[in-house]
């Protein structure tokens, strides 16, 4: 459950929104599905309608019944955390409220998309999601898919509200999120799989991941590892997870359609996606298929804690 220093969990997976063969949201999928990730995979922490759910295509009824139900399945172990960020700040206010009441621990709130706002009005959005209710709010900065950057002095800005007590960090930018760590309270977590271990090693606490819905296990070794005092054998365990990283995120299909085409190889909750994405072709979900059996069998060996000596 959260704390002081992992206030949404510490390996925390954005949750795919499972759906049936006929596109209707599958909650019996979605509390089997968060319930593998906590038991079997290590997870601590759940995101929720966050982008990686589809919560562009889920209507508000979705997002409450399948929130209502991850909470029902895991909230006594896990940080369930809810996506309400969009580019109305109405429209988030409501649905933080309702997150709230639907028993959510904590909020991800996106910068607002396409919309475009300058610094101090996207500030003062943030500041009114955060005001909206009692929940701690994880700040998701994710400049290339939402068009916006948070700026090093608007997080420093926000840093300064009780209730903002985080970042979702998917910019990039390490020399930003190294500042920030250094000057506030904030705790960071990578937002991109590929950066885990190099947050981690600037002050993250942290990853919120889309490869863990099927590689959660693996995802929770790697910060385990450079956690527990042996950096080389984080770095060994990181190596082996990025071609799982890229083949995931790293083509056309975005993760949620990588993901899905996973768990649904594995008899899994996971389903269709909704239009305008497509599902998975039977080619690719080969590829994905023989990509994750690889990484499994390296995590699933024994791995060195340190470099092999030098001959003679």
């Amino acid at each position: 459950m959260s704390n002081a220093q992992h206030p949404f969990g510490r390996v925390v997976v954005a949750m795919v929104s499972p759906f049936t063969c006929h596109g209707v949201l599958d909650l019996d999928g979605a509390g089997r599905l968060a319930t593998r990730l906590v038991d079997h995979h290590g997870v601590d922490g759940i995101v929720v309608n966050g982008t990686t759910g589809e919560s562009l295509t889920t209507s508000e009824a979705e997002k409450e019944h399948l929130l209502r139900t991850v909470v029902e399945a895991v909230g006594d172990r896990a940080v369930v955390t809810a996506g309400v960020g969009s580019s109305d700040t109405a429209y988030t206010v409501r649905s933080a409220r309702a997150a709230e009441r639907a028993g959510a621990h904590g909020l991800l709130a996106v910068t607002p998309y396409f919309s475009r706002p300058p610094q101090h009005a996207l500030v003062e959005h943030l500041f009114t999601v955060a005001d909206a209710c009692d929940l701690p709010v994880l700040l998701y900065d994710i400049p290339a898919r939402a068009g916006i950057e948070l700026s090093r002095d608007s997080i420093l800005r926000l840093a300064e509200h009780p209730r903002i007590a985080g970042v979702k960090d998917c910019a990039g930018n390490l020399g930003k999120s190294a500042a920030v760590i250094a000057s506030t309270q904030l705790r960071y977590y990578s937002g991109a799989d590929e950066l885990n271990l190099p947050l981690a090693a600037v002050g993250a606490v942290g990853c919120v991941s889309t490869v863990g819905n099927v590689a959660g296990r693996a995802v929770r070794a790697v910060l385990d590892a450079y956690q527990s005092g042996h950096p080389v054998q984080a770095a060994m365990l990181h190596h082996g997870l990025l071609p799982l990283i890229e083949a995931m995120m790293g083509g056309e299909a975005p993760g949620t359609v990588t993901a899905k085409a996973l768990l649904n190889s594995q008899g899994l909750p996971g389903g269709t996606v909704r239009r305008p994405l497509a599902n998975a072709d039977t080619q690719l979900t080969a590829e994905l298929t023989a990509v994750l059996e690889r990484v499994n069998a390296i995590f699933d060996a024994p791995i060195r804690t340190s470099a092999p000596a030098p001959p003679g």
